[in-house]
C-alpha cells in the first residue's frame, strides 16, 4: 500500500535538537510519506541554516522572517536581508512573524512595529505570511486588518484560538494550520475549530521539534509525526487519511504557490 503524500507546512529541522541525526529524521519523514516541508528561519541564526536546508533538499522550502520573541534584536538591515532572500526560488513565505505575549522578551510596542514592517514587506514582495500568535489574538487580528494583510494572506500557524478569531482570519485570506495539540484528548477547542474550518483552508504541520503529537507527547517532535496530525484531522472531518493528506497537501501548495 502506498503512503499518503503529506505536507509538513511548518518545521524547524535546522534546530540543534536534530544535530545528531538530522539526515535520519528527514529520511524517516520521507518514509512516512512526507513529500513536502516548509522550514522556518526566524532570526539571524536560523535564517542561514534554513536556507542551507532548502538548497540541499528539493522537497524542503523556506520561510524567512523575524519571530516576535526576537523582535528586540532585529536591526533595520535585517529587514533588507529578508527582502533580498524573498527573490530566492525556494523562499515561499515571510515568517514566522506575529505577536507573543507569553514570553516576556520583547516589549509589545517593538513587537507591533516589527510585525507591521514585515506585513508591509510581504505586500511589497507579494509573499504570504506565516503567523505566530501566542496569547495575542485580538492584537494580531487588529494589526492584520490595519495592514491589509488580506492582500497576501498566509497561514495561522499551529492555531490555538477560538472559532470567532479563526473566522476573521479566514475572511482575510488565511489558511488555518493545526499541529500536535489537536491530537490531545483534552484539546476540545482546537478539535471544534478544525471541525468548522472549510476543507479548502485547512493545513497540517508539526512545528517540530516542539508540540509533539500523541502518542509521543513529551518527546522530541519530528516531521514524520505529521501523519498523526493527518490521522486526527481525518477522524474529526470524517475523511480517510489519504483524503486528508491529499487535500491538505493541495492547500499547502496553493498557499505557498508551489507547483
Amino acid at each position: 500500500m502506498t503512503k499518503p503524500f503529506l505536507f509538513d507546512t511548518h518545521t524547524h529541522l535546522d534546530s540543534y535538537k536534530f544535530d545528531e541525526d538530522r539526515e535520519a529524521v528527514i529520511e524517516r519523514a520521507r518514509e512516512a510519506g512526507v513529500g513536502l516541508m516548509v522550514n522556518i528561519g526566524f532570526d539571524r541564526e536560523t535564517i542561514p541554516t534554513t536556507m542551507a536546508l532548502a538548497e540541499k533538499y528539493d522537497f524542503i522550502y523556506a520561510a524567512v522572517g523575524w519571530h516576535p520573541v526576537e523582535s528586540i534584536h532585529m536591526r533595520p538591515e535585517d529587514l533588507g536581508w529578508i527582502e533580498e532572500l524573498c527573490s530566492h526560488k525556494k523562499v515561499v513565505a515571510i515568517g514566522e512573524i506575529g505577536l507573543d505575549y507569553h514570553w516576556d522578551t520583547s516589549p509589545k510596542d517593538v513587537q507591533h512595529r516589527v510585525f507591521r514592517e514585515q506585513i508591509r514587506l510581504a505586500r511589497k514582495v507579494g509573499k504570504p505570511i506565516v503567523i505566530h500568535n501566542r496569547d495575542a489574538h485580538e492584537d494580531v487580528v487588529k494589526i492584520l486588518k490595519e495592514e491589509n494583510a488580506a492582500e497576501v494572506g498566509g497561514v495561522m500557524h499551529c492555531y490555538s484560538g477560538s472559532w470567532e478569531t479563526a473566522k476573521q482570519c479566514l475572511d482575510m485570506n488565511f489558511y488555518i494550520s493545526f499541529g500536535g495539540p489537536v491530537t490531545y484528548k483534552n484539546a476540545r477547542v482546537p478539535k471544534e475549530v478544525l471541525e468548522r474550518v472549510p476543507m479548502d483552508r485547512l493545513l497540517i504541520e508539526t512545528d517540530s521539534p516542539y508540540l509533539t503529537p500523541h502518542p509521543f507527547r513529551g518527546k522530541r517532535n519530528e516531521s514524520s509525526y505529521v501523519a498523526f496530525v493527518a490521522q486526527a484531522a481525518a477522524e474529526i472531518k470524517g475523511k480517510t487519511v489519504e483524503e486528508m493528506a491529499q487535500l491538505t497537501t493541495e492547500n499547502g501548495k496553493k498557499c505557498f504557490r508551489i507547483d
